[in-house]
């Protein structure tokens, strides 16, 4: 079923996502290696966010060292035992776990050189998790501690694709039924969803009548109501939340201006954005922050911007960068005491950076 689109999904304004990628690889050289950029130039003690949420970085959390190294730090997660799991597309060590003191519990994987998307996943009496493969075109099923059990390559029996190079798969949403969709946001912007057996449904999206680039780069299931699931998704270069149905019909946008939503995820009534910079690396001021928003998606926070503010028409302002605390925030966690705990893309091969809700 073809998804119901307006001209507005592809802007004119947004930059093309690989060649953010290609001067990413080259400037993360000039970026600082071994902790967060708030640790080593500005007071560990301040405050960051506005209104009811504010954060206070933790020094040094998760830093390992030479013997477990990172690349880009693109998704992270948190399983029952209150563990922390790191994707990094570092060959040496894909999946990092640490308790959460920050210590290493254990890692795995070296066959995910375009590690890119991270999911757990719920199913009967286990958790599972779904990954990402940018450069080798696939997602893949493991448990925890890194057995494979399934995987899902391009799509060439769809018809949308000739070559297997064109699919880049950057995440998958899941609904609690076990049904899950694909987002190929690298490669021609198709969305394909699965039954729980994981077989092949249907696809949608994609760079069809006279779209050329939309880009579903992260998001999730939102199931708040259970009778009306919807997915939404982050429009990381075209700075807002899209909101589709379940057959990819689009019901309605979020504009997050100054943002560059690269992934969403729901805590207690709030929803938690990871942008990167919006204009990097042309403005590197510009670092990248995280968003807290309501139930109905308006801004509260911005933690490492600037405050949210909303015209009278009721129209978010610019958003900004304004404090060194992060370098490119990719994905985030929340846990039961409200810390965050934010992975970063092309930062200079840093860990993660965690905040505690002050």
């Amino acid at each position: 079923m073809p998804v119901s689109r307006s001209s507005a999904v592809s802007s004119p304004r947004n930059p093309r996502r690989r060649s953010f990628l290609r001067a990413a690889a080259a400037a993360g050289a000039t970026l600082v290696s071994g902790g967060a950029p708030w640790v080593r130039g500005q007071p560990a003690a301040a405050v960051l966010g506005h209104g009811a949420f504010r954060y206070r970085v933790v020094p040094g959390w998760g830093v390992l060292g030479p013997a477990t190294p990172v690349k880009d730090c693109h998704g992270i997660v948190r399983d029952r035992e209150g563990h922390l799991l790191l994707l990094t597309n570092h060959t040496a060590n894909n999946v990092i776990v640490y308790d959460r003191a920050g210590r290493l519990v254990h890692k795995w994987g070296t066959r995910f050189p375009g590690a890119h998307g991270l999911s757990i996943v719920t199913e009967g009496a286990r958790e599972v998790l779904f990954i990402t493969d940018l450069n080798t075109a696939r997602v893949v099923k493991t448990t925890l501690d890194g057995t494979m059990l399934e995987e899902w390559r391009w799509p060439g029996h769809t018809g949308k694709y000739t070559e297997e190079k064109q699919y880049r798969p950057s995440w998958t949403l899941h609904l609690p039924a076990g049904d899950f969709f694909i987002l190929d946001g690298y490669g021609r912007d198709y969305i394909c969803h699965h039954g729980p057996d994981g077989k092949f449904r249907r696809i949608f999206g994609g760079q069809e009548g006279g779209i050329t680039h939309w880009g579903p780069h992260g998001g999730m299931a939102d199931v708040r109501d259970s009778a009306r699931p919807t997915l939404l998704i982050a429009m990381s270069d075209q700075q807002y939340l899209l909101r589709l149905g379940l057959d990819g019909t689009i019901l309605g946008r979020t504009e997050l201006p100054g943002g560059n939503p690269r992934q969403i995820r729901l805590h207690g009534g709030n929803f938690f954005v990871a942008h990167l910079a919006d204009n990097w690396p042309q403005d590197r001021a510009s670092r990248g922050f995280v968003s807290v928003l309501d139930g109905d998606l308006r801004v509260l926070a911005n933690v490492g911007g600037t405050a949210p503010e909303y015209d009278d028409a009721g129209r978010l302002r610019r958003m900004r960068s304004r404090e060194p605390v992060f370098t490119h925030p990719h994905d985030l966690v929340v846990d039961d005491d409200g810390s965050l705990y934010v992975a970063q893309f092309a930062s200079g091969q840093t860990y993660p950076v965690k905040l505690e809700r002050v």
